[in-house]
């Protein structure tokens, strides 16, 4: 299947997982996943949260923030990609002067 978020509608999100500012997303979602575009602009948060019943997997394509995992800040940049696994925590910041863009699956377990 082809997805095209060039087609989609962007939602706004505001204070994403009880983050600061809003979430802008291109979203598909299936019985088995998740699949989305995000976009946070300077400044804005998408609020630490825990996986409990699934897992997520998060490539950066462009700008620049700081990932919370475990307890613990990991810089993100294009090309990197974080996964939080099952059971585990995380939340996202863009730290930068330009929007961080991203492409994250959230599959059903």
């Amino acid at each position: 299947m082809l997805i095209s978020f060039d087609n989609m509608e962007e939602a706004v999100i505001p204070h994403a997982r009880g983050g600061e500012k809003e979430l802008y997303r291109k979203c598909l979602q299936t019985p088995d996943n998740t699949i989305m575009l995000g976009r946070l602009e300077p400044g804005a948060t998408l609020g630490i949260h825990t996986h409990e019943d699934d897992s997520e997997t998060v490539y950066y394509l462009s700008g620049t923030g700081r990932m919370y995992y475990d307890g613990r800040y990991e810089p993100v940049a294009p090309g990197k990609c974080h996964h939080c696994p099952k059971g585990h925590a995380h939340g996202l910041e863009n730290t930068g002067n330009e929007d961080l863009v991203f492409f994250a699956v959230i599959p059903k377990q």
